[in-house]
C-alpha cells in the first residue's frame, strides 16, 4: 500500500512540474532589475514625466554599447540616473572609488568612481541624440546616482558629492514635490511663450529614447521584471517550429496567456510583429499573430547582471519585449 502511495505522489509531482503553471525558482542575481524599475516608478510618481529603463547606447569611441540604467524626461530637463544597489558601510577613497564593507556578500568590494561613469554616460547619450537629430540645450541633461538599498550606510556623508542620493535621502523624498527642479539644480523652467516648441522637442526626444537600443525585458507573474538578452526557446520540436519566426529582427513584444488543450496546460502567445528600425517608421505596418505552444516551453535568457543563464517557463512569463 505504501509503495502505491509513494509512487502516486512521485507521478503527481512530475505531472505538476511539467504541465502546470507552478512558478519555478529564478535566480535574480545580486542586484536584480527590479531595483531599476522601482526607482523609475518612484521618480515618475514624484516628478512626473517618463522614465526610459535599461538603455544600451552605442558608443563609437569603444565600439561597444554604454549601459544606462534609466533616463527620466520631465518638462524642461532630462536626467541620467545610475542605480547603485550597494550595501554595507560605504566610503569614498581619495580617487573617488567607493569601498563597500560588510555588505550582503560579507566582503569588501570596490566600485570604480560612479561619478566618472555617470559623466561618461551623459556624454555618450548626448552624442547619440545629436546623431539622431536632437541637440540638447545647455544644462538640459544632468545626472544623479541613486542608492536605494536599505542596507546602504555611510560614515561621512559629506564625502559624497551632491549628485549622489543615499538611501536615507532617497527615503525622505516627498511625493508632494511636483517639480524635479527642487532635486536637480539648474533645471530649465517651462516658458509659456515656448510651450509648443517644448512639447514638440519632448515628443521627439521621447520617440528617440523609446526606439533606442535597450535590454530585452521579461515581465513575470510574481511582479518581477528582468532585463537581459533573449537567446532562444527550448522545448518540444513541434513547439519550436511554431516559434521559429520570433526573432528580434521581426518581433517587438509578446503577451503570454494561459490556455488548456486536452487537459494539458498551454500558453497562447500574442506576438506583435513590428518594424525594428526607427528609420522605417511609416513605411511598414505592425501585425499581431497568435501562437499556442506547451506551457513547459522555456525561454533561455541571459540577465544583464547575472552570469548564470536562466531557463524560464512560458507559464511564469506575462510578457516579453525585444530590442533591435
Amino acid at each position: 500500500m505504501w509503495v502505491e502511495i509513494i509512487f502516486g505522489l512521485v507521478i503527481y509531482r512530475l505531472v505538476r512540474r511539467f504541465f502546470s503553471d507552478e512558478e519555478e525558482h529564478i535566480d535574480f542575481g545580486s542586484s536584480g532589475s527590479n531595483a531599476l524599475f522601482a526607482v523609475a516608478d518612484r521618480l515618475q510618481a514624484l516628478y512626473g514625466g517618463k522614465a526610459y529603463v535599461g538603455l544600451r547606447i552605442p558608443d563609437p569611441d569603444t565600439a561597444s554599447r554604454q549601459n544606462i540604467d534609466l533616463v527620466l524626461v520631465t518638462k524642461g530637463e532630462a536626467v541620467v540616473v545610475s542605480v547603485i544597489n550597494a550595501s554595507g558601510i560605504v566610503s569614498v577613497d581619495g580617487d573617488g572609488t567607493w569601498v563597500c564593507t560588510g555588505g550582503s556578500k560579507h566582503k569588501t568590494e570596490r566600485l570604480p568612481d560612479p561619478i566618472v561613469e555617470a559623466k561618461r554616460q551623459v556624454a555618450v547619450l548626448e552624442s547619440y541624440l545629436e546623431q539622431r537629430g536632437i541637440t540638447l540645450p545647455d544644462g538640459y541633461l544632468s545626472f544623479k546616482i541613486v542608492c536605494p538599498n536599505p542596507d546602504f550606510r555611510t560614515i561621512h556623508l559629506d564625502y559624497f558629492p551632491p549628485e549622489v542620493v543615499t538611501h536615507e535621502q532617497w527615503s525622505e523624498l516627498k511625493p508632494e514635490k511636483k517639480s524635479i527642479s527642487g532635486w536637480i539644480k539648474g533645471a530649465l523652467p517651462l516658458r509659456s511663450d515656448k510651450k509648443e516648441m517644448q512639447e514638440s522637442f519632448q515628443q521627439n526626444l521621447g520617440f528617440i529614447l523609446s526606439t533606442a537600443p535597450m535590454w530585452d525585458r521579461l515581465e513575470l507573474k510574481n511582479n518581477k521584471q528582468l532585463l537581459g538578452e533573449f537567446l532562444e526557446f527550448k522545448g518540444k520540436q513541434d513547439d519550436i517550429v511554431l516559434l521559429r519566426n520570433i526573432k528580434r529582427s521581426k518581433v517587438s513584444r509578446m503577451i503570454i496567456q494561459k490556455t488548456s488543450m486536452f487537459g494539458l496546460a498551454h500558453s497562447k502567445l500574442q506576438v506583435l510583429y513590428a518594424p525594428r528600425d526607427y528609420r522605417s517608421e511609416g513605411n511598414s505596418s505592425s501585425e499581431l499573430n497568435e501562437v499556442t505552444v506547451r506551457s513547459s516551453t522555456e525561454v533561455l535568457f541571459q540577465q544583464q547582471d547575472n552570469a548564470k543563464l536562466q531557463k524560464i517557463k512560458l507559464s511564469s512569463i506575462m510578457s516579453m519585449s525585444l530590442s533591435p
